[in-house]
């Protein structure tokens, strides 16, 4: 069995979660130059051709591993898997919907392959399908998640009960107490979203940033949006959708979304974080939060 290291070719096992229209060349491979594993997101490329630009961009700010996140549900996930083996990209991560018949297709191209797992069942379904390993995901972590969940406390142990691969953990971790955690639980690594995006790499917009750092872990919301919800921000738009589902085009459009992220429009679109929100409380460099991460250096 390969250890999360080897499977993503990075110096420490910390992966970066994709964050959508926030996942800048930059901050990707400001991750990877830190030791970590950065992501390139898809779930919101409109063309192969935008991909293929992010993972030249990366490639020129880094020559350390990094790879790509394919959300399933996305309709042009199967041109981008053509254009990952064209660009020689080694491993990606898979979410937003059943992997059964990307897998197959991505081993067949020789790709490490890693699932987004929010349940047991899932999680051993996804290892009979032949992937490397799996990120078993808590309710508590923010952006997409599935209907039901189990918070990582609970979810991490059972899933590495369960399958022989490497877990990785995600949700909640924002600094050396939930890696350590993690690590306790028995995950070979962690997969770090929102505490990243507080990060000075990261393309957000200050609002959205400073929005992160000043609100506590009581202040996010899950906003129900079909055939998943989403965890947010508590802004007045995310009340606006729970109450009246005909808005949610407006919170999840890549406009809204590109209003709201990248120019800091907090009331244009869902503002993605998970609960530990209430542990972050500063903007800090790719670098600074891995090396707090690692080292269990003064809590920021």
């Amino acid at each position: 069995m390969n250890s999360v290291c080897e499977i993503f070719g990075c110096k420490y096992p910390i992966i970066q979660g994709a964050m959508g229209v926030i996942c800048n060349p930059e901050f990707v491979a400001a991750v990877s130059e830190a030791g970590g594993f950065g992501t390139l997101a898809s779930s919101f490329a409109s063309s192969v051709d935008i991909l293929e630009e992010q993972i030249k961009a990366t490639r020129k700010l880094t020559s350390k591993p990094f790879g790509v996140n394919l959300q399933v549900m996305n309709p042009l996930t199967p041109q981008f898997v053509d254009l990952i083996v064209e660009n020689g990209i080694k491993t990606v991560t898979i979410s937003g919907g059943s992997p059964k018949t990307l897998v197959p297709i991505l081993k067949s191209h020789g790709l490490n392959t890693v699932t987004v797992v929010p349940s047991v069942s899932v999680a051993v379904k996804s290892e009979v399908l032949g992937v490397d390993a799996v990120i078993a995901e808590g309710s508590e972590s923010g952006g997409i998640q599935g209907l039901t969940g189990a918070s990582t406390m609970v979810l991490v142990p059972a899933v590495v009960d369960a399958v022989s691969i490497p877990v990785i953990a995600a949700g909640g971790i924002a600094d050396s107490r939930g890696y350590r955690a993690a690590l306790a639980l028995g995950a070979s690594g962690v997969q770090v979203g929102t505490r990243f995006i507080a990060s000075r790499e990261c393309t957000a917009h200050s609002n959205y940033k400073e929005a992160i750092v000043a609100q506590s872990e009581i202040d996010t919301r899950l906003a129900n949006l079909g055939p998943f919800q989403v965890r947010a921000l508590n802004t007045p738009l995310i009340d606006k959708i729970r109450q009246d589902p005909s808005l949610i085009g407006k919170g999840f459009s890549e406009e809204g979304l590109e209003a709201s992220w990248v120019k800091g429009d907090m009331e244009a679109g869902l503002l993605p974080a998970g609960e530990n929100i209430g542990l972050i409380h500063n903007i800090l460099s790719v670098t600074e939060i891995m090396n707090e991460m690692i080292t269990g250096g003064e809590n920021g």
